[in-house]
Protein backbone atom coordinates (compact mmCIF):
# COMPACT_ATOMS: atom_id res chain seq x y z
CA UNK A 1 0.00 0.00 0.00
CA UNK A 2 0.89 3.67 -0.68
CA UNK A 3 0.09 6.43 1.05
CA UNK A 4 -1.05 9.88 -0.05
CA UNK A 5 -3.40 12.55 0.81
CA UNK A 6 -6.06 14.89 -0.01
CA UNK A 7 -4.76 17.79 -0.60
CA UNK A 8 -7.36 20.24 1.13
CA UNK A 9 -5.88 18.48 3.97
CA UNK A 10 -3.11 21.28 3.56
CA UNK A 11 -5.51 24.02 1.83
CA UNK A 12 -3.35 26.64 3.79
CA UNK A 13 -0.76 26.35 1.71
CA UNK A 14 0.18 27.06 -2.19
CA UNK A 15 0.22 24.57 -4.42
CA UNK A 16 4.65 24.55 -4.31
CA UNK A 17 3.97 24.67 -1.05
CA UNK A 18 1.45 21.61 -0.99
CA UNK A 19 3.75 19.42 -3.30
CA UNK A 20 6.68 20.25 -1.60
CA UNK A 21 5.25 19.14 2.04
CA UNK A 22 3.96 16.38 0.42
CA UNK A 23 7.50 14.95 -0.32
CA UNK A 24 8.85 16.16 2.57
CA UNK A 25 5.95 14.10 4.28
CA UNK A 26 7.16 10.63 1.75
CA UNK A 27 4.21 10.54 0.62
CA UNK A 28 3.36 8.78 -2.82
CA UNK A 29 0.42 10.33 -3.53
CA UNK A 30 -1.82 13.47 -4.28
CA UNK A 31 -5.93 13.57 -4.59
CA UNK A 32 -6.95 17.02 -5.78
CA UNK A 33 -10.36 18.83 -5.17
CA UNK A 34 -11.58 20.12 -8.17
CA UNK A 35 -14.69 22.12 -5.99
CA UNK A 36 -18.21 22.05 -5.13
CA UNK A 37 -17.42 21.22 -1.00
CA UNK A 38 -13.69 21.45 -1.92
CA UNK A 39 -12.67 25.36 -2.35
CA UNK A 40 -9.97 23.73 -5.03
CA UNK A 41 -6.79 25.54 -3.45
CA UNK A 42 -4.80 23.78 -5.54
CA UNK A 43 -5.93 23.25 -8.93
CA UNK A 44 -7.57 25.15 -11.72
CA UNK A 45 -10.24 23.13 -13.11
CA UNK A 46 -11.12 25.85 -15.92
CA UNK A 47 -7.66 26.71 -16.36
CA UNK A 48 -6.54 22.96 -17.33
CA UNK A 49 -9.47 22.31 -19.07
CA UNK A 50 -8.69 24.87 -21.61
CA UNK A 51 -4.57 24.48 -22.26
CA UNK A 52 -3.05 21.53 -23.15
CA UNK A 53 0.24 23.38 -22.20
CA UNK A 54 -1.16 24.61 -18.50
CA UNK A 55 -1.90 20.42 -18.17
CA UNK A 56 1.44 19.37 -19.50
CA UNK A 57 3.18 21.71 -16.69
CA UNK A 58 0.46 20.74 -13.84
CA UNK A 59 1.70 17.24 -14.48
CA UNK A 60 5.19 17.79 -14.85
CA UNK A 61 5.08 19.59 -11.30
CA UNK A 62 3.50 16.85 -9.52
CA UNK A 63 5.86 14.39 -10.66
CA UNK A 64 8.85 16.53 -10.06
CA UNK A 65 8.50 16.43 -6.82
CA UNK A 66 8.32 12.41 -7.23
CA UNK A 67 4.41 12.28 -6.59
CA UNK A 68 1.81 10.75 -8.68
CA UNK A 69 -2.39 11.64 -8.60
CA UNK A 70 -4.43 8.88 -6.85
CA UNK A 71 -7.82 10.65 -7.99
CA UNK A 72 -9.26 13.93 -8.59
CA UNK A 73 -12.31 14.76 -6.13
CA UNK A 74 -15.57 16.51 -6.96
CA UNK A 75 -17.61 15.34 -3.55
CA UNK A 76 -20.53 17.80 -3.37
CA UNK A 77 -24.79 17.36 -4.40
CA UNK A 78 -25.35 17.15 -7.75
CA UNK A 79 -28.95 16.38 -6.74
CA UNK A 80 -29.50 19.38 -4.87
CA UNK A 81 -33.15 20.21 -6.44
CA UNK A 82 -32.42 24.06 -5.91
CA UNK A 83 -29.85 26.05 -7.94
CA UNK A 84 -26.92 24.77 -6.43
CA UNK A 85 -27.44 21.47 -7.77
CA UNK A 86 -26.98 22.57 -11.55
CA UNK A 87 -23.55 24.09 -9.92
CA UNK A 88 -22.34 20.81 -8.75
CA UNK A 89 -23.11 18.59 -11.41
CA UNK A 90 -21.54 21.27 -13.78
CA UNK A 91 -18.30 20.77 -11.98
CA UNK A 92 -18.43 17.30 -11.57
CA UNK A 93 -19.12 16.70 -15.22
CA UNK A 94 -15.93 19.42 -15.65
CA UNK A 95 -13.91 16.72 -13.24
CA UNK A 96 -14.72 13.75 -15.28
CA UNK A 97 -13.15 15.37 -18.09
CA UNK A 98 -10.57 16.72 -16.53
CA UNK A 99 -9.52 12.96 -15.73
CA UNK A 100 -9.86 11.86 -18.51
CA UNK A 101 -7.32 14.98 -20.37
CA UNK A 102 -4.94 14.06 -17.41
CA UNK A 103 -5.49 10.17 -18.44
CA UNK A 104 -6.72 9.41 -14.20
CA UNK A 105 -8.67 6.63 -13.95
CA UNK A 106 -10.69 7.36 -10.70
CA UNK A 107 -12.58 10.26 -9.55
CA UNK A 108 -14.30 10.31 -5.75
CA UNK A 109 -17.66 11.74 -5.91
CA UNK A 110 -20.25 11.50 -3.43
CA UNK A 111 -24.03 10.17 -4.63
CA UNK A 112 -25.97 13.60 -4.13
CA UNK A 113 -29.24 13.85 -2.25
CA UNK A 114 -32.50 14.76 -4.28
CA UNK A 115 -35.53 16.47 -2.08
CA UNK A 116 -38.99 14.63 -2.26
CA UNK A 117 -41.73 15.54 -4.61
CA UNK A 118 -41.62 19.78 -5.12
CA UNK A 119 -38.79 20.19 -2.55
CA UNK A 120 -36.57 23.02 -2.97
CA UNK A 121 -33.97 21.37 -0.41
CA UNK A 122 -32.84 17.73 -0.32
CA UNK A 123 -34.27 15.42 2.11
CA UNK A 124 -32.48 12.95 3.93
CA UNK A 125 -34.61 9.80 5.01
CA UNK A 126 -33.56 7.50 7.99
CA UNK A 127 -36.70 6.16 9.06
CA UNK A 128 -39.44 3.96 7.34
CA UNK A 129 -42.09 5.24 9.26
CA UNK A 130 -44.88 7.36 8.75
CA UNK A 131 -45.61 6.14 5.40
CA UNK A 132 -44.94 9.26 3.35
CA UNK A 133 -41.26 8.63 3.95
CA UNK A 134 -41.15 5.34 1.88
CA UNK A 135 -42.69 7.28 -0.62
CA UNK A 136 -40.02 9.99 -0.59
CA UNK A 137 -37.42 7.46 -0.98
CA UNK A 138 -38.95 5.97 -3.78
CA UNK A 139 -38.93 8.81 -6.02
CA UNK A 140 -35.50 9.81 -4.82
CA UNK A 141 -33.91 6.83 -6.18
CA UNK A 142 -36.18 6.12 -9.11
CA UNK A 143 -36.63 9.41 -10.74
CA UNK A 144 -33.49 11.38 -9.74
CA UNK A 145 -30.78 9.37 -8.80
CA UNK A 146 -30.78 6.53 -10.44
CA UNK A 147 -30.81 8.18 -13.77
CA UNK A 148 -28.23 11.10 -13.04
CA UNK A 149 -26.25 8.27 -12.18
CA UNK A 150 -26.52 6.30 -15.36
CA UNK A 151 -25.48 9.26 -17.23
CA UNK A 152 -22.16 9.97 -14.99
CA UNK A 153 -21.16 6.30 -15.58
CA UNK A 154 -21.61 7.17 -19.70
CA UNK A 155 -19.74 10.44 -19.41
CA UNK A 156 -16.99 8.41 -17.18
CA UNK A 157 -16.76 5.96 -20.28
CA UNK A 158 -16.67 8.73 -22.84
CA UNK A 159 -13.87 10.50 -21.11
CA UNK A 160 -11.92 6.75 -20.20
CA UNK A 161 -12.73 7.58 -16.61
CA UNK A 162 -12.77 3.97 -15.28
CA UNK A 163 -13.80 4.08 -11.54
CA UNK A 164 -16.38 6.71 -10.19
CA UNK A 165 -15.49 6.07 -6.19
CA UNK A 166 -18.27 6.94 -4.27
CA UNK A 167 -18.19 7.61 -0.55
CA UNK A 168 -20.69 7.27 1.94
CA UNK A 169 -21.68 10.10 3.98
CA UNK A 170 -24.20 10.87 6.64
CA UNK A 171 -27.01 13.19 4.47
CA UNK A 172 -26.53 11.46 0.98
CA UNK A 173 -28.57 9.15 -0.92
CA UNK A 174 -25.69 6.38 -0.50
CA UNK A 175 -24.81 6.11 3.06
CA UNK A 176 -23.98 2.74 3.69
CA UNK A 177 -23.26 -0.84 2.40
CA UNK A 178 -26.93 -1.41 1.01
CA UNK A 179 -27.66 2.10 -0.81
CA UNK A 180 -24.53 1.44 -2.30
CA UNK A 181 -25.58 -1.81 -3.69
CA UNK A 182 -28.66 -0.68 -4.70
CA UNK A 183 -27.12 1.94 -6.98
CA UNK A 184 -24.45 0.01 -8.11
CA UNK A 185 -27.33 -2.72 -8.96
CA UNK A 186 -29.20 -0.03 -11.01
CA UNK A 187 -25.79 1.31 -13.05
CA UNK A 188 -22.99 -1.08 -13.44
CA UNK A 189 -19.81 -1.78 -12.16
CA UNK A 190 -18.21 1.72 -13.07
CA UNK A 191 -20.06 2.86 -9.89
CA UNK A 192 -17.26 1.75 -6.65
CA UNK A 193 -16.50 2.86 -3.22
CA UNK A 194 -14.16 5.47 -2.06
CA UNK A 195 -13.73 3.45 1.20
CA UNK A 196 -13.75 6.75 4.11
CA UNK A 197 -14.41 5.12 7.75
CA UNK A 198 -14.78 8.23 9.37
CA UNK A 199 -18.08 8.14 8.26
CA UNK A 200 -19.40 5.06 8.71
CA UNK A 201 -18.11 4.84 12.66
CA UNK A 202 -20.13 7.82 13.62
CA UNK A 203 -23.25 6.07 12.13
CA UNK A 204 -22.08 3.44 14.51
CA UNK A 205 -21.39 0.73 11.51
CA UNK A 206 -17.99 -1.20 11.68
CA UNK A 207 -15.81 -0.34 8.48
CA UNK A 208 -13.99 -3.31 9.42
CA UNK A 209 -17.07 -5.70 8.82
CA UNK A 210 -17.83 -3.35 5.58
CA UNK A 211 -15.01 -3.81 4.00
CA UNK A 212 -15.32 -8.03 3.72
CA UNK A 213 -18.89 -6.97 2.46
CA UNK A 214 -18.06 -4.64 -0.25
CA UNK A 215 -14.41 -6.35 -0.94
CA UNK A 216 -13.27 -5.76 -5.09
CA UNK A 217 -15.82 -2.51 -4.85
CA UNK A 218 -13.53 -0.43 -3.07
CA UNK A 219 -11.96 1.82 -5.51
CA UNK A 220 -10.08 4.24 -3.62
CA UNK A 221 -9.32 4.81 0.02
CA UNK A 222 -9.78 8.10 2.74
CA UNK A 223 -7.74 7.31 5.95
CA UNK A 224 -9.69 9.62 8.19
CA UNK A 225 -10.52 9.07 11.75
CA UNK A 226 -13.24 9.75 14.03
CA UNK A 227 -13.48 10.12 17.83
CA UNK A 228 -16.98 9.14 19.37
CA UNK A 229 -18.14 10.60 23.03
CA UNK A 230 -19.48 7.85 24.79
CA UNK A 231 -20.74 10.58 27.46
CA UNK A 232 -22.47 12.65 25.22
CA UNK A 233 -23.84 10.08 23.09
CA UNK A 234 -25.34 8.51 25.96
CA UNK A 235 -27.81 12.10 26.14
CA UNK A 236 -27.80 13.36 22.80
CA UNK A 237 -27.54 9.84 20.45
CA UNK A 238 -25.18 9.95 17.36
CA UNK A 239 -26.97 12.56 15.41
CA UNK A 240 -24.89 15.28 15.90
CA UNK A 241 -26.08 19.32 14.65
CA UNK A 242 -23.73 21.36 16.64
CA UNK A 243 -20.75 22.79 14.48
CA UNK A 244 -17.37 21.56 14.21
CA UNK A 245 -15.80 24.05 16.48
CA UNK A 246 -17.46 22.88 19.19
CA UNK A 247 -16.05 20.01 19.53
CA UNK A 248 -16.33 19.59 23.21
CA UNK A 249 -19.61 19.38 23.12
CA UNK A 250 -20.05 16.81 20.05
CA UNK A 251 -21.29 13.83 20.27
CA UNK A 252 -18.68 13.01 17.78
CA UNK A 253 -15.74 14.09 15.87
CA UNK A 254 -13.56 14.08 12.81
CA UNK A 255 -9.84 14.06 14.37
CA UNK A 256 -6.36 12.79 13.78
CA UNK A 257 -5.58 9.13 13.05
CA UNK A 258 -5.30 7.46 16.07
CA UNK A 259 -6.85 10.08 18.29
CA UNK A 260 -10.48 8.12 17.18
CA UNK A 261 -9.55 4.75 16.50
CA UNK A 262 -5.94 3.46 18.50
CA UNK A 263 -2.67 2.07 16.22
CA UNK A 264 -4.10 -1.40 16.46
CA UNK A 265 -7.34 -1.18 14.79
CA UNK A 266 -5.88 0.78 12.27
CA UNK A 267 -3.14 -2.21 11.28
CA UNK A 268 -6.49 -4.26 11.03
CA UNK A 269 -7.79 -1.74 8.74
CA UNK A 270 -4.86 -2.20 6.48
CA UNK A 271 -5.17 -5.46 6.55
CA UNK A 272 -8.30 -6.66 6.23
CA UNK A 273 -7.85 -4.24 3.09
CA UNK A 274 -5.11 -6.44 2.07
CA UNK A 275 -7.47 -9.37 2.91
CA UNK A 276 -10.00 -8.15 0.34
CA UNK A 277 -7.24 -7.33 -2.78
CA UNK A 278 -6.81 -3.53 -2.14
CA UNK A 279 -3.42 -2.63 -2.60
CA UNK A 280 -3.73 0.54 -3.27
CA UNK A 281 -3.32 4.64 -2.15
CA UNK A 282 -4.40 5.26 1.41
CA UNK A 283 -5.48 9.26 1.12
CA UNK A 284 -5.32 11.20 4.29
CA UNK A 285 -8.13 13.46 4.73
CA UNK A 286 -7.21 15.33 8.04
CA UNK A 287 -10.56 17.60 9.45
CA UNK A 288 -9.17 17.70 12.74
CA UNK A 289 -10.42 21.34 14.67
CA UNK A 290 -7.99 21.11 16.82
CA UNK A 291 -4.95 19.55 16.41
CA UNK A 292 -2.84 21.70 13.44
CA UNK A 293 -2.80 20.28 10.34
CA UNK A 294 1.15 20.42 9.72
CA UNK A 295 0.92 18.46 12.78
CA UNK A 296 -1.87 16.31 12.06
CA UNK A 297 -0.72 15.20 8.62
CA UNK A 298 2.75 13.76 10.49
CA UNK A 299 1.03 12.30 12.98
CA UNK A 300 -0.79 10.61 10.78
CA UNK A 301 1.26 9.72 7.92
CA UNK A 302 3.71 8.30 11.09
CA UNK A 303 0.95 6.11 12.05
CA UNK A 304 -0.05 4.40 8.61
CA UNK A 305 3.97 3.78 8.47
CA UNK A 306 3.69 1.80 11.67
CA UNK A 307 0.56 -0.27 10.20
CA UNK A 308 0.44 -0.74 6.38
CA UNK A 309 2.05 -3.20 4.45
CA UNK A 310 3.95 -2.44 1.10
CA UNK A 311 5.58 -5.21 0.34
CA UNK A 312 3.01 -7.98 -2.24
CA UNK A 313 2.89 -11.29 0.11
CA UNK A 314 5.58 -14.11 -0.44
CA UNK A 315 3.74 -16.60 1.34
CA UNK A 316 3.58 -20.20 -0.49
CA UNK A 317 2.73 -23.70 0.82
CA UNK A 318 5.51 -25.72 1.82
CA UNK A 319 6.43 -28.56 -0.75
CA UNK A 320 6.61 -31.91 1.65
CA UNK A 321 6.33 -34.41 -0.79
Amino acid sequence: MKIGMVTDSLGHLSQDEMLRAAAELGLSHVEFGCGNWSSAPHIDLKGLLASGDARRNFLAKVADHGLAISALNASGNPLHPGQSGAGHQACADATLELAGLLNIGRVVMMSGLPGGPGDSWPNWITVAWPPFCSQILEYQWNEVAIPWWKQRVKNAREHGVSRLCIEFHGGQLVYNVPSFWRLREAVGETVGVNFDPSHLLWMGADPLACIHELGEAIYHVHAKDTFVNARQTALSSRLETLHPVSSRERAWNYVTLGYGQDEQWWKQFCYHLRQVGYDDVLSIEHEDVVLARDEGMRKSVALLKRCLADAPSDYRLPDIG
